[in-house]
């Protein structure tokens, strides 16, 4: 069965509330299905890009366990927020070549994929490919994605998503590139508080099971352990054997 680029129009969202209804069911990440969920949806998410990129008809790519052929074309589905969630799942799983090809991509093809996004996510985009890669512009474009998360230059995202969902993580990359622990673990404290609001500030919020967890605070914490950081903040938002990599190595990825 050859996987269709179509297939990807769904299949990462649906992948991120998968592993949000898993941690539900597994707060702390100890069992071995959460552990496949969570990898699963990184290997969908990194799929997504590496068919995009692909320079012959298909790609062979794992995923959930098996060997899947998947047709190139999917540039469609390749837009910016889906890159940040393959990011996220990526640093999740502490999968280093999958986030070296994730910030190789380019942004100007994350432009010409579907969606409307507000420029600070482009910048976003670039100051985190900056920071893996370590380019010199890194500082400059997170300056440039904090500044387009003020309220006033916002045209398309919702005003209190790009604050409290979008900003925090950019603040936790800062206090993570100054090798500031204390403020690293009291800004993830305050990035948990601003999570537990929104998804939990209306009755339509609180069904989403994306909001279950914190997938980028969560990405940013594991790049923070990684770095030596010990992290003093606990939360069922934060599932600690996701944080410790317990599972790392479980089984081919």
């Amino acid at each position: 069965m050859v996987l269709e680029p179509s297939w990807f129009s769904n299949t990462l969202a649906s992948a991120v509330q998968t592993l949000g209804l898993r941690c539900a069911l597994d707060p702390e990440a100890d069992k071995l299905e959460t552990w496949e969920t969570c990898v699963t949806a990184m290997q969908v998410g990194s799929a997504l890009f590496a068919s995009t990129q692909a320079t012959t008809g298909s790609i062979e790519y794992r995923i959930d366990h098996k060997m899947r052929t998947i047709r190139a074309g999917a540039l469609p589905r390749a837009h910016a927020g889906n890159w940040l969630n393959a990011f996220w799942l990526a640093c999740i799983c502490r999968e280093k070549k999958r986030m070296t090809e994730l910030c190789q991509f380019p942004v100007s093809q994350l432009r010409q994929a579907d969606g409307v996004f507000d420029e600070y996510i482009y910048h976003w985009v670039e100051a985190l490919q900056a920071y893996w890669l370590k380019r010199p512009e890194f500082g400059d474009k997170l300056v440039a994605a904090v500044d387009g998360t003020v309220p006033a230059v916002l045209q398309h995202a919702p005003r209190d998503g790009v604050l409290q969902i979008m900003y925090p993580p950019m603040n936790l990359l800062t206090q993570l590139a100054r090798g500031d622990q204390d403020k690293f673990n009291a800004e993830l404290a305050k990035a948990i508080e601003w999570h537990k609001d929104y998804w939990t500030r209306n009755e339509d919020r609180k069904l989403e099971s994306q909001g279950l967890i914190a997938l980028g605070p969560l990405a940013l914490t594991c790049l923070a352990v990684q770095a030596g950081f010990t992290i003093t903040v606990e939360s069922e938002y934060l599932p600690k054997h996701l944080i410790a990599g317990t599972r790392i190595n479980e089984f081919p990825t």
